[in-house]
Order: C-alpha cells, then sequence, then structure tokens
C-alpha cells in the first residue's frame, strides 16, 4: 500500500469506491496474531494466541471477558480492542440496570459495529484498528460475531482471524459438519489444533503464549432451559490439561517456553 490522495480521512472515497483508511486498519488486524472463534449447539470457544514485544516483556493479553454470558478476542490494536470492551462492558450493564437481564448477543454487537461505522462519516476520527470475535450465550442459544473496522459484523459457525490465519481457517473449513454436535472440551480441542495449524514449523503451543475462553449452556432441559456456563478465561497453568490433551493425537507435550518475539507494531 502507498500513499494517495484519497487516504487523509476517513470519509473520502476513491475513484474506485474504495476509503484507504479503511482498508489500512484492516491491515493491523492481518499483523494482529491470529484468533480462532468455534461454536456449537452449547458452547462457543475462543482461542488465541499470545505475543510478546520483547524478551523482557509480558505477553499481551488477548480474551477479554465482558460480563457472566459474553467474551471477545482481538486481533489488531490493543490499545483499540480495551476501547470497545469497556464501551461493551458499559452497555451490558446498562441492560441489566435497565431491564433486569443480559443483554443479547446481536444488539450489543450492532452497537459496536455502529460505533465504528460513525467513525467513517467524521473527518476527525480514524477507524478502529481492531477485530474482534465476539462470542456469548443469550436467550437463542449460543453466537460466535466477527466484527471488522469497517463497522461490518457477521455471524459465524467458526472464523478465524490475525497474520496466518488462512491455514486456521483451511483447518475450520475441512472439520465444519462437525462442530454443531461437539461438546465443550472437543470443541476446544479443535480451536487449539485449528490454531496451531497457522504456527510456523519451528514455533509450538505453550501455556505461556496461548489462552482459551469458553460459554456455553450446560445441563439438561428443565422447562425448556438450560443453566448457563458463565464466560471461562484459561491462561497459565490453566492450558496445561487443555494442551496435553489437544496434542494427544501428535505425540507432542506442551511447553513452558514462550513463543518468539511479534512485530514492532503494537498489534496483538
Amino acid at each position: 500500500m502507498f500513499r494517495n490522495n484519497y487516504d487523509n480521512d476517513a470519509i473520502t472515497f476513491s475513484p474506485q469506491g474504495r476509503i484507504f483508511q479503511i482498508e489500512y486498519a484492516s491491515e493491523a488486524v492481518k499483523q494482529g496474531s491470529v484468533t480462532v472463534g468455534l461454536c456449537s449447539k452449547t458452547h462457543v470457544v475462543l482461542v488465541a494466541l499470545k505475543r510478546n514485544a520483547e524478551d523482557l516483556s509480558s505477553y499481551q493479553k488477548k480474551i477479554i471477558g465482558v460480563d457472566t454470558h459474553l467474551g471477545l478476542a482481538l486481533a489488531g490494536l490493543a490499545s483499540d480492542a480495551r476501547v470497545l470492551s469497556n464501551f461493551m462492558k458499559r452497555q451490558a450493564l446498562a441492560s441489566k440496570m435497565t431491564y433486569g437481564r443480559p443483554i443479547p448477543i446481536e444488539r450489543i454487537v450492532d452497537q459496536i459495529g455502529d460505533r465504528a461505522q460513525t467513525n467513517t462519516q467524521n473527518y476527525s476520527n480514524r477507524p478502529y484498528g481492531v477485530g474482534l470475535l465476539v462470542a456469548g450465550v443469550d436467550d437463542t442459544g449460543p453466537h460466535l460475531f466477527e466484527f471488522q473496522p469497517s463497522g461490518m459484523t457477521q455471524e459465524m459457525v467458526a472464523c478465524a482471524i490475525g497474520a496466518r490465519s488462512q491455514m486456521a481457517r483451511t483447518y475450520l473449513e475441512r472439520n465444519l459438519d462437525s462442530f454443531k454436535d461437539c461438546g465443550r472440551e472437543e470443541l476446544v480441542t479443535h480451536g487449539l489444533k485449528a490454531l496451531k495449524e497457522s504456527l510456523n514449523q519451528d514455533r509450538e503451543l505453550t501455556i505461556e503464549n496461548a489462552s482459551v475462553g469458553v460459554v456455553g449452556l450446560s445441563g439438561g432441559a428443565e422447562g425448556g432451559k438450560r443453566k448457563l456456563e458463565g464466560f471461562r478465561l484459561y491462561d497459565g497453568e490453566e492450558m496445561a490439561p487443555l494442551l496435553e490433551r489437544a496434542l494427544a493425537d501428535e505425540g507432542t507435550k506442551p511447553e513452558g517456553e514462550g513463543e518468539g518475539q511479534g512485530e514492532s507494531m503494537d498489534t496483538s
């Protein structure tokens, strides 16, 4: 990409009908480490590869809990994701205070989509340089949504975003038919295997560079309803049994050492 007369702001179309700043924001998403989401009839799983900017720094947080029934994973600028996640937390709290119930997943995703699209109508604003996978459960069941910097949102059965995500998407497409009936553990295993597909050959998943978020429904139907399994984040030592189960078929044990350095750009 190169600078031209039509990329000074996010509101001007080029003669080809493109808004270049949105395309630049999408490139920031592609620079972020890969994030994978999968959805079944009972659960939604988010799996993310974490990066550290240098050996002396900690790994960047990639999965954020928004509410007991809702969480997100990011690829791109972590600071932009923090702004959007804080907005989502306020909206989720407002729904509980006003209506006495958790906010529906589609509604909160539409709200951040509207917020991002508004940035393409004001000269002084820029697009958010982050892509999100939003996972949650409401009265209609489990849902997985993808959010893009343009403000476009769409519901997905499975999705992967970030650098080298094409290999993860290939794995998801190859196993798509099996996701619908998967339980919690099987879905997590599929997510970690998809994540591993996106790694360079000289890298491995470890308890330091991988994290998992799960939310779903459990128990038998009682009056047409199931019990909510609140959003839970697995990180650090909690990842060890998940990685052992996912990598058992390959005879690979999870290592305790971190992954290589990320790019100098503050993308996650």
